[in-house]
């Protein structure tokens, strides 16, 4: 069975892999995320890319998935806060309007000698909509502390952050930080080999 590598320690990407019965292990990437792409779609393949390429060069006959996801509010990219007040600045950009979560996936796979001997990348897209969020509101769940390891400042499956969210049009698990469904799907035509329903 080929050896499976996720290139990334979130929490929540682990989770959803373990949810759907995937056999795989964990290496963090090192990698710098530096692109010059500013272009969402682009940006968000380009760091899931690095991440896993990075990791690559470690394993030898394995697939390494690499992912990255951020939010885009009016086309500005919002990250992981730096700390609790650009977290506020975040949520009360994003009270009351729409804004989109990107996710970009990279599949590496590697020959028996580590070498890079396939690549490929997709992303998947949702919309997000906010209720207008009160100043207590948004304090109450910065103190929580789970803003601070999220791009945008929060989290749709926190205990509170799950209030703020309105509507989504398109993949839950996507603004959770991993698409499942496309997941799967890219998985199955990269890997025609491979099945999760059997493996």
């Amino acid at each position: 069975m080929m050896r499976i590598v996720l290139a990334s320690q979130s929490p929540r990407r682990k989770k959803l892999l373990q949810q759907i019965g995937l056999a795989f292990e964990i290496c963090p990437s090192n990698a710098e995320e530096i692109s010059s792409h500013t272009d969402p779609e682009l940006l968000v393949e380009d760091l899931a890319a690095l991440k896993a390429e990075d990791v690559a060069s470690k394993f030898s006959e394995s697939l390494i998935i690499g992912s990255d996801t951020i939010v885009v509010h009016n086309g500005e990219v919002l990250g992981k806060p730096k700390n609790e007040t650009e977290a506020a600045a975040f949520l009360q950009q994003l009270s009351g309007t729409d804004h989109f979560v990107y996710t970009g996936v990279a599949f590496v796979k590697t020959d028996k000698n580590g070498t890079i001997q396939a690549k490929h990348t997709f992303n998947e897209q949702t919309k997000v909509t906010f209720s207008t969020l009160g100043e207590h509101e948004i304090k109450a769940y910065i103190k929580s502390g789970n803003p601070l390891d999220k791009a945008g400042a929060y989290g749709i499956q926190d205990d509170l952050g799950a209030l703020f969210v309105e509507k989504i049009v398109g993949d839950y698990y996507n603004v959770v930080g991993f698409p499942l469904n496309r997941f799967y799907r890219e998985m199955q035509s990269f890997i025609p080999e491979f099945d999760i329903m059997t493996s």
